[in-house]
């Protein structure tokens, strides 16, 4: 299996809580029963997940078998019509291969003229898929009918994202360790600051109040999760101090003020 596919099972994977993971998995039916009961599903979740990629691994899965994976995931939260055709679109240029980290979603009815999709950060693509749908014979269903998408990786790419991912996890590391993190349930921040813009005459910053607010983070291993936000690609690495501090400080209540 191509490592490009095995970071992006991977990323997939991790944004699934673990109490889903199963019927997501089963739901992609690409992993045998056999296979899927091999996995302890109560060990840390990064474990659970290595175990898993070797199983994809074993079984040479290619990038369409995680593509059906994201879209899986993206629609198993939804009630799903049998007419619904969902379609998931990874864009690229005649320059640049489809970037598999930022796709549209389209929901398209099928002998219906509707189809709906999600937001897309180029938005010059929003007119392809508007002459696809105008294009597409109404009396042929859409799934005898292929878009074409070439969704071989450029080795440029490949080289990139092997980079990018050492990178993250060598801050991960060297911010986490390389053990298992302390469980922790939640962690509270109350911030007391006024409000700082570059703007002129704005009314929250005229105001000599201080913002107030409380701001709550929970999971059943909050540090954990935090631990895998970097490597799952939901945030950047490094995670913001505020974050990393809770093991050093050994406190999970914090107040923010102006110095």
């Amino acid at each position: 299996m191509d490592e490009t596919v095995a970071e992006f099972i991977k990323r997939t994977i991790l944004k699934i809580p673990l109490n889903e993971l199963t019927t997501i998995l089963k739901a992609w039916d690409f992993l045998s029963e056999n296979q899927l009961q091999t996995v302890n599903f109560r060990q840390r979740k990064e474990s659970v997940v290595q175990h898993l990629i070797h199983l994809c691994e074993e079984k040479r899965a290619s990038l369409n078998d995680a593509a059906l994976l994201d879209i899986i995931v993206t629609v198993s939260f939804r009630e799903t019509e049998e007419n619904a055709v969902w379609i998931r679109i990874a864009w690229g240029t005649q320059y640049t291969k489809p970037n598999q980290y930022k796709p549209t979603y389209v929901v398209y009815y099928s002998q219906t003229p509707y189809a709906f999709k999600s937001s897309s950060t180029l938005r010059r693509n929003t007119p392809l898929l508007g002459q696809t749908f105008e294009t597409h014979n109404s009396a042929t269903p859409l799934q005898e009918r292929s878009l074409g998408l070439d969704i071989n990786m450029d080795s440029r790419i490949t080289h990139e994202n092997i980079v990018e991912k050492e990178r993250v996890q060598r801050i991960t590391q060297e911010t986490f360790g390389d053990y298992p993190q302390p469980q922790l349930e939640f962690a509270q921040y109350k911030l007391e600051t006024k409000f700082k813009s570059d703007l002129n005459g704005s009314i929250l910053a005229e105001r000599e109040e201080p913002l107030r607010c409380l701001i709550k983070f929970s999971s059943p291993h909050l540090l954990e999760a935090l631990k895998s936000l970097a490597p799952a690609g939901i945030a950047d690495a490094p995670l913001s101090p505020l974050l990393t501090c809770i093991p050093n400080k050994r406190k999970n209540y914090f107040k923010i003020r102006d110095k």
